[in-house]
């Protein structure tokens, strides 16, 4: 049996990634972040008590700030594969909070790097990088592509990146980074864009809310699907040589069609509830993110298969279901479809 430890377990990428990982017979150790309130909601339905001798997934309270602790779970659990995917990751709060940001993101990367170097064992590293790093590069934007990045949080995970390549290079460690453009779910937090609009969309059809408040309308992403992607994290480390590969889809969608293809899909006109508010703008904004995912298709075979629409969709059917309103029901379909095997992705429908 395989062991892998993951960082930001709780995250929308480290429960998708915990399910994936115990889909395939994994045991699965996660770093949580302590706090006074549960935040555990995303993994409540793979816990197992810890007295189950079949139990598989174990939770250790964390912090990526202290090295000492990052050693000592590095020794304690022994991984075979270790998953990067703590950090503060809201590009907005990365502007208010520039020092924590940097920390944690950056330098926390380097405290994991330097536990595994330290610890001597023999482990397979992936970082999650993001598409933020590239800001204003044009787009398609590639591993080829130079970083020009347009906040705290891409400046921090440029630094992080580099840092997993340097490790990789001067110690000879099994490290690679994935640069994933936008990939949301039903598990993204309420805070980011996606979910902030299609859980608005759920609470305006259910009367519990009037209008809903955005920041730059214009800006055009490149939005997946997030299971398919913690998929490509775990392809990543199953190559022969540690390397860095683009995640996306290659299609690039603005902030403003997002919302209207929210809203449409439940029969509403998006300019009747949405208001743009500046404090929710950027002091600098990333215009086009568009992923050229070229190598990752000829290299670990992965290709995505939820597109924009049908994302959006399945975001709207899972917070119309949360609140207790009768999904529209395509969302269901789509998954359905393209995933009738995998158990798993069957429970898309879990909030934070």
């Amino acid at each position: 049996m395989k062991r892998a430890l993951i960082t930001g377990l709780t995250g929308q990428d480290g429960s998708y990634l915990a399910e994936l990982l115990l889909f395939k017979g994994y045991e699965v150790h996660g770093l949580v972040r302590r706090a006074s309130t549960f935040n555990t909601r995303r993994i409540e339905h793979i816990y197992r008590d810890p007295h189950d001798p079949d139990r598989h997934l174990a939770g250790y309270y964390g912090d990526l700030s202290s090295l000492e602790q990052l050693i000592s779970l590095i020794y304690d659990v022994r991984p075979d594969e270790v998953y990067h995917l703590g950090a503060q990751s809201h590009v907005k709060v990365s502007f208010e909070m520039p020092e924590y940001t940097g920390d944690i993101t950056g330098l926390g990367t380097t405290r994991v790097l330097e536990a595994i170097r330290r610890s001597g064992i023999k482990t397979r590293f992936y970082h999650a990088s993001s598409s933020e790093m590239f800001g204003d590069a044009r787009a398609p934007q590639s591993e080829r592509t130079p970083f020009r990045p347009r906040s705290p949080y891409a400046v921090a995970k440029v630094y992080a990146h580099w840092m997993t390549a340097t490790y990789r290079e001067g110690y000879k460690m099994f490290a690679s980074n994935g640069i994933l453009f936008n990939h949301e779910s039903p598990r993204r937090g309420e805070i980011f864009v996606s979910r902030k609009i299609t859980r608005a969309v759920a609470q305006i059809v259910a009367g519990q809310q009037q209008r809903l408040y955005l920041g730059n309308l214009a800006p055009k992403r490149d939005w997946g699907y997030a299971p398919e992607y913690v998929m490509a994290m775990w392809l990543i480390l199953q190559q022969d040589r540690p390397s860095d590969f683009v995640i996306g889809t290659g299609e690039a969608h603005s902030v403003s069609e997002f919302v209207e293809e929210a809203f449409s899909y439940v029969g509403r006109n998006w300019r009747e509830h949405v208001s743009i508010d500046a404090r929710y703008q950027r002091p600098l904004e990333v215009e086009n993110l568009v992923a050229d995912a070229s190598a990752a298709k000829v290299h670990l075979g992965w290709v995505p298969t939820v597109r924009f629409r049908e994302l959006v969709r399945i975001m709207v059917d899972a917070d119309m279901e949360a609140i207790g309103l009768a999904p529209i029901g395509e969302g269901k379909k789509i998954l359905e479809q393209k995933f009738p095997n995998q158990r798993f992705w069957d429970l898309r429908a879990v909030s934070p």
